[in-house]
């Protein structure tokens, strides 16, 4: 279908080694090289638990089982994981047969590991073998914790750009995770502003089972991509582009059912993609869940497009309405109920889109029309963004309500979404802020590459976005932080005395071998529910 510049649409490495808490992982992950094309699209680790780690990889068995063909024969692949590089002690193995029916793809969720270890995984079919992954175990839920260290991420587009924010974080060595908070991968044809970096495949919007694997293969062929799964384990959830922008329970902007077909067949069909291509866990169609690390943290990661009422403005009542949701009725009890029982000292929540309340700024028209286009506002201006929670006024209240009336602490919640990044108090009344107390706080990291006001404008970085984001914290008080240019990567550190998010910035995203810079820090105290700028990022 056309494109259009809604917000969505315009917005939206073999590592040498690993520490990870108190533990080091003294050899690196490597990848298959494109003379293993058996392995062509890498191997993955997902979803650490105490005891146990999912394992991920695809088979091409033989060369017409291409992603998304629906041929081929089926396999038996074997699995090992092992405590050492050499493999000379291998701990668990097994073998698991996959066939055309699951696109070639193989899921493993290994059980019996020791509780903050490091392992390392690998694949066999016939006489070929995978690269080596590394990976690591969560720690005993009774663990007290010292540290932890997770990569922080979200929209990476691929006609966007090139993934050196990936290939950063592989390289970084110090991660016990990353985080990827959605829009892993994008249904459009090319890139948002015609002017592609590089091409999707396939050449078209995605629309059936077929598309949306040889996307998630797109994806994975990318070697920075393959560099960071091989080298640490991923933690992720989806946000709208997995099935199509602006998604809802119902529908989505970016659908047409009079030329594109059923909602529901094609949502079906992106999340059986998405659950055979991804290293993660789901019971049914269900992503959401939580995560414990020892007593330090535990974290939640939402699903905040399956079970949400439609956005408002497209005609399904208002942002204060009780009976519209962005979570629905069993994820918002569940997700209540982890923060009030949760054994972790930290609440970390794996958001998709931003939580804190954002109102727009009186502006002048020249720059009303490109920071309402950035947020999928209409040109005449909104207080609200009615994609993120400010939509879902009554689902929030009651959210932040619980955390003040049950006084849980130390909540902060990880954004994606919307290519930029901002760090947030998130107050109980954000019209009384200062006054009414904050509950929690937010980091929300910027886009891997898609685009932001930059690119959108054609203008060099940071020669119009400052004068917006004076005036968003201006209007907005609990907002100490936003940077609405830059693409790249964040890394979050978690301990006892505090949280620290450091956002690291790519010099050119359209440069495969792009450096990153440290941009800015901010923390969360332990106990305050504020945020605080830092002056130097977290040390290795």
């Amino acid at each position: 279908m056309d494109q259009t510049y809604d917000r969505r649409s315009v917005l939206r490495v073999g590592a040498a080694g690993v520490v990870i808490g108190a533990g080091v992982v003294t050899a690196g992950a490597t990848v298959a090289s494109a003379a293993e094309p058996v392995f062509a699209h890498g191997i993955a680790s997902g979803d650490p638990l105490p005891d146990g780690i999912l394992l991920w990889t695809r088979v091409t068995p033989t060369p017409d089982a291409t992603p998304g063909s629906g041929v081929g024969p089926a396999v038996d692949v074997t699995w090992e994981v092992a405590t050492d590089a050499a493999f000379a002690t291998i701990v668990r193995s097994g073998v698991v047969n996959t066939g055309p029916g699951r696109d070639h793809t193989v899921k493993v969720d290994v059980t019996g590991l020791s509780p903050a270890t490091t392992y390392h995984y690998r694949f066999r079919l016939a006489g070929a073998v995978s690269g080596t992954g590394t990976t690591r175990t969560a720690p005993a839920l009774s663990a007290a914790v010292a540290r932890l260290r997770f990569g922080v991420v979200s929209c990476s587009n691929v006609p966007a750009g090139y993934f050196a924010a990936y290939r950063y974080l592989a390289e970084r060595g110090d991660l016990d995770a990353v985080l990827h908070l959605g829009d892993y991968l994008y249904e459009y044809a090319g890139d948002f502003n015609g002017e592609a970096v590089r091409p999707h495949d396939p050449p078209r919007e995605v629309l059936t089972l077929a598309d949306y694997r040889l996307r998630h293969a797109n994806y994975k062929s990318d070697p920075d991509l393959q560099r960071l799964h091989a080298a640490v384990p991923f933690i992720a959830t989806w946000d709208d582009h997995e099935v199509a922008n602006d998604a809802w329970s119902g529908g989505a902007e970016n659908h047409t059912p009079g030329t594109e077909g059923d909602y529901a067949t094609r949502k079906a069909v992106a999340h059986q993609a998405y659950f055979e291509w991804m290293p993660v866990r789901n019971q049914a169609d269900r992503i959401y869940r939580r995560l414990r690390f020892g007593l330090l943290a535990e974290l939640f990661m939402l699903d905040l497009r399956s079970y949400r009422s439609q956005q408002v403005g497209i005609g399904n009542g208002g942002t204060d309405d009780p009976n519209r949701t962005i979570v629905g009725a069993e994820q918002m009890a569940w997700l209540e109920n982890g923060l009030v029982t949760s054994g972790g000292q930290w609440k970390l929540v794996g958001n998709s889109v931003m939580i804190a309340p954002f109102q727009l700024p009186p502006l002048s028209p020249d720059l009303l029309g490109p920071l309402a286009e950035l947020l999928g506002l209409p040109s005449e201006g909104l207080s609200i963004n009615p994609d993120q929670w400010d939509g879902y006024a009554a689902d929030r209240r009651r959210l932040l309500a619980t955390l003040a009336g049950n006084t849980v602490r130390d909540t902060v919640f990880l954004t994606g979404d919307i290519h930029s990044s901002w760090a947030s108090d998130v107050p109980r009344d954000a019209g009384l802020y200062p006054l009414s107390p904050s509950v929690a706080t937010e980091f929300v990291c910027t886009s891997v590459t898609s685009d932001n006001i930059d690119d959108i404008l054609g203008v060099p970085p940071r020669s119009v976005s400052p004068a917006l984001e004076t005036a968003i914290r201006a209007l907005n008080r609990h907002i100490k932080y936003v940077e609405l240019d830059s693409h790249g990567a964040s890394v979050l550190e978690v301990t006892p005395a505090g949280t620290q998010m450091d956002w690291y910035y790519l010099a050119n995203k359209a440069d495969p071998a792009s450096a990153l810079s440290w941009a800015r820090s901010f923390r969360t105290r332990a106990g305050t529910q504020r945020v605080q700028s830092v002056g130097t990022p977290i040390g290795n």
